[in-house]
């Protein structure tokens, strides 16, 4: 028997009383402050936090701010509207009138309990105000009159201390995850940058025999490479690509790449080995959320909205990959009616293209950091899904009475 079962058996004998957050929390309103004072009157490292729609915030003095207005108990903001969800804060702030926030003047009452109870059920909140009208928002009367299980005070602070631990888990989690990005990042444009002035490829003896510090990622300002296009480098395939409509498509196990990467299964294929495929239209080639340029291995089809080109050796491919995105391209991309990629322009984009030793070497230390950063099952990116499914289950385990 673990603890906290231990002490809902002392001090939980009979069941869990449900109260409504009206019963148990004090409701405060926020202060009266347009878009533009937030603006005019935000400081850098002042001591109040203003929370507005979104993850709009701003920090004012308290000369700024009505007294009255200001809350200086830990508390649960309500976002209302827009983005539907609980905040905990526990150090001055204030909110847009919009809003709304509760604390506790209770010694019964853990108020951080409360929140885990209300974020556990943010989807539910949510779910309410999307059918409300085209700007999602929630009431005062919807949190007032929502029932949780109200078990005695030290039951409340053990389930607070062990939510706050797996809390402190992801928020760590992604704080390297953000850090590993960076670093990628870093490395990425350090391998990535050559001497432009070059245009003649001059191999020395040191490049065609790694030695044993060739691993590290080192800037490559001074190695000489030479430029080709991408058209002299690579066999293009878009020739072969066939695009078909959803619903025409025969599910299958073979992936359907589009501009983006996978974007469905079907029955058949139409390319069979390694190739690298490149966004040809859409939104990202400018945005550049994900990535534009992405491998493709085995039978595989792919449509017209992503070119597909295929190279001699691995190294090339993934070298060109993590260089391709690693570069402005604007220049390449038509937007007349929509941000486009064609053929000619592909052709074109030059390539700086060092010694095949030094492609081998900048991609095997990228591979390591792509592995790190983005893959979903080895990654960082895979513990974080991992923490976060523990975190739900421990907290609709120990929230549910």
């Amino acid at each position: 028997m673990t603890k906290l079962e231990k002490l809902i058996k002392e001090h939980c004998p009979n069941e869990v009383e449900y109260k409504t957050i009206k019963e148990i929390l004090v409701r405060t309103k926020g202060t009266k402050i347009t878009a533009e004072q937030m603006q005019q009157l935000n400081k850098e490292n002042a001591p109040i936090k203003i929370f507005a729609g979104g993850k709009t915030v701003a920090y004012f003095n308290y000369e700024d701010i009505p007294e009255n207005d200001v809350q200086k108990t830990p508390s649960i903001i309500v976002k209302s509207r827009g983005l539907i969800e609980f905040e905990y804060y526990d150090q001055p702030f204030s909110h847009k009138n919009e809003f709304w926030a509760y604390h506790s003047n209770s010694e019964d009452i853990n108020i951080k309990y409360v929140y885990y109870c209300l974020k556990k059920d943010e989807a539910y909140f949510r779910s309410i105000a999307t059918s409300m009208g085209s700007l999602p928002q929630i009431s005062i009367p919807v949190t007032d009159n929502y029932k949780i299980p109200i078990p005695s005070l030290i039951i409340q602070q053990e389930i607070v201390r062990i939510l706050d631990i797996l809390t402190k888990y992801q928020v760590e989690l992604n704080a390297e995850f953000e850090a590993r990005k960076k670093q990628y990042e870093y490395y990425r444009n350090e391998l990535l940058t050559f001497n432009t002035n070059s245009d003649i490829m001059k191999e020395t003896a040191n490049s065609q025999q790694p030695t044993a510090n060739s691993q590290q990622p080192t800037a490559n300002s001074q190695q000489r490479v030479r430029f080709l296009t991408l058209g002299e480098i690579a066999v293009n395939m878009d020739s072969k690509r066939k695009p078909v409509t959803k619903s025409l498509r025969k599910s299958g196990k073979y992936p359907y790449y589009g501009a983006s990467g996978i974007v469905d299964y079907v029955s058949g294929f139409i390319f069979d080995g390694d190739y690298l495929l490149i966004s040809e239209d859409g939104a990202n080639l400018v945005a550049r959320n994900t990535p534009i340029a992405f491998s493709a291995s085995g039978k595989i089809w792919v449509n017209n909205h992503a070119h597909v080109l295929q190279f001699d050796t691995y190294a090339t491919r993934k070298y060109v990959e993590f260089y391709l995105n690693s570069i402005d391209l604007s220049k390449y991309i038509s937007t007349s009616a929509q941000p486009k990629l064609n053929q000619e322009n592909l052709n074109k984009i030059p390539i700086p293209i060092p010694s095949y030793e030094e492609q081998e070497r900048i991609v095997s230390i990228l591979d390591r950091f792509e592995t790190l950063t983005n893959d979903l099952t080895n990654g960082l990116p895979a513990e974080i899904a991992a923490r976060k499914k523990q975190y739900e289950y421990y907290r609709d385990k120990l929230l549910t009475f």
